[in-house]
């Protein structure tokens, strides 16, 4: 168990790249990638460099990518026992034999004991800096201990490089069937991503973050960084019979004298987490691939609850709400009144796309083209009206839908045509309450429904100029909400 210290999550505003020309034209430039000089880098570089000569150091070297073929050899060096052993659990570990010559492509200096005081001369946010030279294929850390800092920082160095070499890399958990079907589950946090993935009869590829190339899908990981707060061994089995020794707890409440985590305290952070090596968990694929997705799932949890529990998506509607990345979550007001708030995250994880979001969404189309891919929207929000009077979609009835989607059976389905949202819902689903499919149907008040549709169709449409204004290539309009 450890500590982080003061950060208990990432420090999105203080995540840099430097502005270099192997790679400007490349990068996203936006309020999620920023830039940072070369003299700057240098400088911060040298900071880091020198503090650690005189300091115990832990040297991880690794690889990210389960693919042998497109993998990053990699190195981590820290000052913390813990920060090498987070990457032991994080990133996949080298044989013997790849140990002896393994040259790592990348590098990560994380000197978390240091500060930038400088930062406002240097026209940074902070005194906390991750600094990312993909020329020179250096990342530094400077004032953080947090440790996924360095997991989301691999992520963005293979969010840069995988799609370059026409790879998509993904913000996904996967998981194949036992005759070979594999699926992809995309969902921001709390959408059900690592609980609907995870089913007693398929095999886990990995939790979080995946790539797609000619072969199929493979793993980046080499392990699973879960959330534990409130964490419960009858809902959460896998999670829970995986902390055991190697795995890594940050940041929970427990008693010192009998050691006993209290997974119910925030007294830290919501954001307690637990790593450990993926091997924890008992049914898994090995090694982590499997091959072209047949199915894909987009988790939204509905706080509006006017999306139908499931609906089905053309190639099209796939990429539009691929780069809508929508879900809402509750807010709480000054007065105490809470109400939704609609929350659009490209891809399903913009605070990771290193290169423009309409890149990854170009390669997702084409590889649901190529090889004839499934996609369905799931509500696993609320049904019945919006928070304060709708119910969320219960766990079983979720399992189920994602059953008959998985094995072909909602196809057989009757779908009928939302007239907001235009997508295509099923009728019946066998084992599922046929009341809540129609999402206006199993709301009491129906002008309610109807306007609280429309808002939501108007926040999909003002979000999506960004991608249509000024772009023929991404003008999907026609396949998101009609008003």
């Amino acid at each position: 168990m450890v500590d982080t210290g003061i950060f208990t999550g990432r420090s999105p505003k203080d995540k840099y790249f430097v502005d270099e020309p192997s790679s400007n034209g490349n990068i996203w430039w936006s309020h999620i990638n920023f830039k940072v000089s070369e003299a700057i880098f240098d400088e911060l570089y040298k900071k880091c460099v020198n503090y650690l000569s005189h300091k115990k150091l832990y040297v991880f070297d690794g690889y990210a990518g389960a693919n042998p073929e497109t993998r990053v050899s990699l190195r981590v060096v820290s000052e913390k026992a813990w920060q090498h052993h987070f990457c032991t659990n994080m990133f996949l570990r080298p044989t013997k034999e790849e140990l002896v010559g393994l040259d790592p492509e990348f590098t990560i200096i994380n000197a978390c004991g240091i500060k930038n005081e400088n930062f406002k001369q240097h026209g940074m946010n902070s005194e906390v800096f991750v600094i990312f030279h993909l020329a020179k294929k250096i990342c530094i850390i400077g004032g953080t201990e947090y440790g996924g800092e360095m997991k989301k920082g691999i992520f963005s160095v293979m969010n840069y490089k995988l799609p370059l070499q026409g790879i998509l890399s993904m913000h996904c958990s996967a998981n194949v069937g036992q005759d070979g079907d594999t699926a992809l589950f995309f969902g921001l946090s709390g959408t059900g991503k690592t609980t609907l993935s995870t089913d007693p009869n398929r095999k886990l590829i990995g939790d979080d973050e995946h790539g797609w190339d000619d072969n199929g899908i493979f793993n980046i990981e080499g392990g699973c960084y879960a959330k534990v707060i409130n964490l419960d061994p009858k809902t959460e089995p896998d999670i829970y019979e995986a902390i055991r020794k190697d795995a890594l707890l940050e940041n929970v409440v427990y008693d010192p004298q009998t050691k006993i985590v209290d997974y119910s305290s925030a007294a830290k952070t919501e954001n307690t987490r637990v790593s450990y090596p993926i091997f924890h968990i008992n049914n898994i694929q090995v090694p982590s691939k499997g091959g072209h997705p047949k199915t894909i799932i987009f988790l939204t949890y509905d706080a509006f609850g006017v999306l139908p529990p499931v609906s089905k998506l053309s190639i099209e509607q796939a990429m539009y709400h691929f780069l809508s990345g929508y879900t809402a979550k509750v807010a709480g007001t000054e007065r105490g009144i809470k109400e939704p708030t609609a929350t659009f995250s490209a891809c399903f994880g913009a605070a990771f796309m290193t290169l423009h979001p309409t890149k990854y969404a170009k390669l997702l189309g084409e590889k649901m083209k190529k090889h004839n891919v499934r996609a369905y929207l799931m509500n696993t929000g609320l049904v019945g009206g919006s928070y304060g009077v709708g119910k969320r979609m219960n766990l079983p009835s979720t399992r189920k839908i994602i059953d008959e989607i998985l094995n072909g059976n909602i196809e057989k389905s009757e779908f009928v045509t939302h007239p907001v949202f235009q997508v295509a819902y099923p009728k019946t689903i066998s084992g599922v309450d046929s009341a809540i499919l129609d999402p206006r149907e199993a709301w009491t008040d129906k002008a309610a429904y109807d306007q609280t549709a429309k808002k939501l169709g108007e926040m999909f449409i003002k979000n999506f100029k960004q991608y249509a204004e000024g772009s023929k290539d991404f003008d999907f309009t026609a396949f998101g909400p009609k008003i």
